[in-house]
């Protein structure tokens, strides 16, 4: 599994920062607000890669002696996995939400659809993504003790199982992210998708009854694209999270006393993990497939060093 986490690693940090070059330039014809939830979309997802694959899998890997693996540092890492991992998610919701008003709610675009507000909703989720998580902290209990300095994360303390607070705070761990999330975005995405198709009907019996049926569109187009995007995103962060949250669940459930289910951690908890590491980078993917412009500005970042060099051997040439 550590090839597949260096190769995953190497896309995650590529597409990533490719996203947040390329929306950076202001060149893909998006809004300003558009541009700050996908760029912080972006941002935490490279956090992620951060935390969750280079420090905890590559570097628990190689460095096992490492400072990373005093337990103070390992159970910040807990906390900052966690909090990276929310703002991913709820930056998503956010990002459904904010096309939901768009498109639905043209008295409230004005004031709400605005690079302020979203400036103010992307500080604010990562915020309160850090406070909630600050309990993951004392999960761990030391596993060995050198020099009167605690080391690694690998024992979970004894509270965290028979503990009915742990129990609620997992639980109102799960609820929070992911299934509050998928909820709202399944909802907020039927809503939208209901006044697309119910505005696409009245745009069609107002139009010249005597157009062509073929005749292009712009509005409809318009329209039909926004509904491949939104979908494409909400549901590849839905299908990419199932198999980690059904594997976390069903991991807390067979600790309880009155129930025991056999759960193969080990392929469960990959495959799990590694899928909503994927999570990760299929924004960008999504954005190659669906959107004109920025598929014509990640080709001209990717001919960029190739024209570089074009013109240096030109000039080399001419002296």
């Amino acid at each position: 599994m550590n090839l597949i986490m260096k190769i995953l690693c190497f896309v995650l940090l590529t597409v990533n920062i490719a996203t947040i070059a390329i929306l950076s330039w202001g060149k893909c014809g998006l809004s300003k607000c558009i541009t700050r939830y996908l760029v912080s979309m972006a941002v935490t997802d490279l956090l992620v890669v951060f935390v969750d694959v280079i420090f905890d899998q590559i570097g628990d890997s190689y460095f096992p002696d490492s400072f990373l693996n005093i337990t103070a540092i390992c159970s910040l890492r807990g906390v900052l996995r966690y909090a990276a991992s929310d703002s991913s998610v709820w930056l998503t919701v956010s990002f459904t939400f904010d096309r939901f008003i768009t498109i639905c709610c043209q008295k409230l675009k004005r004031k709400y659809c605005t690079e302020k507000t979203a400036a103010i909703v992307i500080s604010t989720i990562c915020v309160l993504s850090c406070v909630k998580n600050i309990p993951w902290y004392f999960q761990y209990e030391p596993y060995e003790i050198i020099d009167n300095i605690p080391w690694y994360c690998f024992r979970n303390s004894l509270e965290y199982y028979v503990s009915s607070m742990w129990s609620t705070f997992e639980l109102l761990q799960y609820s929070i992210t992911p299934f509050i999330p998928f909820l709202l975005i399944l909802t907020l995405n039927a809503l939208t998708v209901r006044h697309i198709l119910a505005a696409n009907r009245i745009r069609r019996a107002l139009r010249n009854p005597k157009s062509s049926e073929e005749e292009d569109d712009p509005e409809t187009e318009h329209r039909r694209k926004s509904i491949i995007l939104l979908f494409s995103i909400s549901s590849s962060f839905i299908l990419l999270w199932v198999t980690h949250v059904i594997h976390s669940l069903l991991q807390r459930i067979s600790t309880m006393s009155y129930y025991r289910i056999h759960v193969d951690s080990t392929t469960a908890e990959q495959i799990g993990d590694a899928l909503r590491l994927l999570s990760c980078c299929t924004n960008t993917c999504i954005y190659a497939v669906t959107q004109t412009k920025f598929r014509e500005e990640l080709k001209n970042a990717l001919k960029y060093p190739f024209n570089l060099i074009s013109c240096l051997l030109m000039k080399h040439g001419t002296s």
